[in-house]
């Protein structure tokens, strides 16, 4: 038997054990540290060959270095229910399972070939399930695809408002049909009589800025109109005053929520209708950048979770939606999800033309858009079917009981800071009632010492028993505990991030 077919035998004879191993190593519960030690981090690092061999060092000898040098240098971003730093979810068993099968199969979900897979009819159906799960109507929204995350969603966000826009100013400008994907920016600036683009927000995320820039929107055109007494909430007359400039094209993105606080950017319905009524005025598009806070319409409709629905409300009354699904929707990385209330929209930008080859040979339209007309790649991962396997798996009520989870250890925790002598919670709230009121899922929070708050994030993060993130608010450094794991244990995880904030402010 040749050295390939050995390797091959090898592999299939060793992947029932290796999936059980795999399965094993992420599903007992997390009991070490969250941070990898110094020792395993040098032992990882020193494992790494200097340069590529010859003959290889075969499947087993691959298998047994990765399990033991490399794994144990990983962290526990997505295994650990402690890990507050990024928001990185967690894998669902389902999730989990049905990724195994996405790397086994390595279906390339590019078009859409009726008689040839399943897997474009799979990922309509999750993104149908998606849509339910978000009470959005499928009439209107189900419209849209799967990305990589939250960035490329909202690039392809921007990329159909900056087509919308633009094209809508040509119309108005009597040169009809001109389209940025078809003709190009330049000449469709110049046919609009427009000097530039802007992108109207209140403390936009970094994606939403870095979008900018790759879009040629450029990043000093994303601009804050907030209220000078909350950076949090648009300030209505200076977001007017901006979309009535004859000069510039708009896109409008709201928050939903702030990467710090987890906060929306609108408070309800009216305050939505509001920014409707004025894109539709002055021409502009409307985009949300939900990442997490999408997810809030997930709640049901008890009084304990009222004021943060309100935050959401009106979502569907926007153009387009950004959505993260490696965060709490808790499948592997990488996966986000864009929507669209224009179904053509995204085809008039990202169109793969003058590839014969990949049309397919269906007789008439085809009743599933190929993805690779409406998103960025011309092929890609079945990043599908882990959301639809955990859709189905846990459904509506599933879902509902994780962000429950999650909410109420986050208003435990900021409740426990209200009342300590030592700590500030942020952004500051007359009341404890007021304050778990408006906690969603993060937790901003400082030290009223500022020795102790310059090094805060690092102290906490020593312990490796909780992790954080560091960052700043108003000029002073701060921390954020960002809860979105599946696993978390309100009883149990609000005992583990007491007992190392006290320990923290004890030892210092």
């Amino acid at each position: 038997m040749s050295m390939e077919l050995k390797d091959v035998a090898a592999t299939a004879e060793t992947q029932a054990s290796l999936q059980q191993q795999l399965w094993e190593i992420t599903q007992t519960p997390w009991k070490s540290d969250i941070l990898p030690s110094a020792k395993h981090l040098a032992q990882a690092r020193a494992s790494l060959p200097p340069s590529l061999t010859n003959e290889g060092i075969g499947f087993e000898t691959t298998k047994e270095h990765i399990i033991s040098d490399i794994v144990p240098a990983f962290n526990g971003s997505s295994i650990s229910p402690n890990y507050y730093g990024f928001v990185t979810g967690g894998v669902t068993p389902a999730a989990l399972f049905a990724d195994n099968i996405v790397s086994a199969y390595d279906q390339n979900v590019q078009v859409h070939l009726s008689g040839h897979s399943i897997a474009t009819d799979v990922e309509s159906n999750a993104l149908g399930l998606l849509v339910d799960l978000l009470h959005l109507e499928r009439a209107d929204w189900h419209n849209g695809t799967f990305t990589t995350g939250g960035s490329a969603s909202n690039v392809l966000g921007l990329a159909c408002g900056r087509e919308y826009v633009l094209r809508a100013a040509a119309d108005k400008a009597g040169v009809t049909n001109k389209s940025v994907g078809e003709h190009g920016l330049f000449e469709v600036m110049q046919a609009s009589g427009l000097s530039g683009i802007q992108i109207l927000s209140t403390l936009p995320h970094s994606s939403l800025v870095k979008a900018g820039g790759i879009l040629g929107i450029g990043r000093a055109n994303i601009k804050n109109i907030c209220q000078d007494s909350n950076p949090l909430l648009f300030d209505m007359e200076k977001l007017e005053l901006e979309l009535a400039r004859s000069e510039k094209a708009s896109i409008v993105a709201v928050s939903c929520g702030e990467v710090n606080t987890g906060r929306f950017a609108t408070a309800g319905i009216d305050e939505m209708r509001e920014l409707r009524k004025l894109c539709d005025t002055y021409g502009a598009w409307l985009h949300a950048d939900g990442a997490f806070g999408i997810f809030s319409r997930v709640l049901d409709d008890s009084p304990e979770f009222s004021t943060i629905k309100k935050g959401i409300e009106g979502i569907e009354l926007v153009d387009s939606i950004a959505g993260d699904g490696h965060k709490l929707l808790n499948v592997p990385y990488d996966c986000g999800f864009f929507l669209c209330r224009h179904p053509n929209e995204a085809y008039n930008v990202f169109q793969n033309a003058n590839a014969a080859y990949l049309t397919g040979n269906n007789n008439g339209p085809p009743s599933i858009p190929s993805p690779l007309n409406i998103g960025v790649e011309n092929s890609r991962r079945f990043r599908a079917l882990p959301v639809y396997a955990s859709l189905v798996a846990y459904g509506r009520t599933g879902y509902q009981a994780m962000l429950k989870k999650q909410i109420r250890l986050a208003r435990l925790i900021s409740g426990w800071l209200f009342d300590h002598s030592e700590y500030n919670v942020l952004p500051e709230a007359t009341s404890k009632e007021e304050l778990m009121d408006q906690t969603f899922m993060t937790v901003l929070f400082s030290a009223k010492q500022d020795n102790l708050n310059k090094v805060l994030a690092s102290k906490i993060n020593e312990t490796s028993k909780i992790f954080v993130s560091g960052t700043s608010w108003q000029g002073r450094p701060a921390c954020r505990i960002a809860i979105s794991n599946w696993r978390v244990d309100e009883n149990r995880d609000i005992e583990v991030v007491t007992n190392v904030l006290k320990s923290v402010v004890e030892r210092f």
